[in-house]
């Protein structure tokens, strides 16, 4: 299994960019998609997960909902997350991660940290003024 992030790079403040995570070895009908990021001098925090059972998408954080969109394509075993309205605190390596989705109904962003299986190696976002 390999998940393999792209899409990073240097971007300027309030433009928007699209990270993808493209997918071998699993389906997203058996595993959900998260996207974390890492800060210099920080923890890795999640951003978002989008369970495709139900279609659903869960924040970890608040403050970013508003900018963020998260979405997968199947066809292309890719995931995507759309960053938008940037700031030079979204300076980041950003990473996304496969949690093993169960057949339980009740999901959430708890359901799938604690359901992690794979990470990508991280693409690298550096937001300028």
């Amino acid at each position: 299994v390999q998940l393999v992030e792209s899409g990073g790079g240097l971007v300027q403040a309030g433009g928007s960019l699209t990270l993808s995570c493209t997918v071998s070895g699993l389906s997203f009908a058996d595993y959900n998609i998260g996207w974390f990021r890492q800060a210099p001098g920080k923890e890795r925090e999640a951003i978002l997960c989008r369970d495709n059972k139900y279609g659903r998408t869960y924040y970890a954080d608040s403050m970013m909902k508003e900018r963020v969109t998260i979405s997968t394509d199947s066809a292309k075993n890719t995931a995507y997350l759309q960053i938008h309205s940037l700031k030079l605190e979204d300076t980041a390596v950003y990473y996304c991660a496969g949690s093993f989705r169960d057949s339980a109904y009740y999901y959430s962003m708890e359901s799938f940290l604690k359901a992690i299986v794979y990470w990508g190696q991280g693409t690298p976002v550096t937001v300028s003024s």
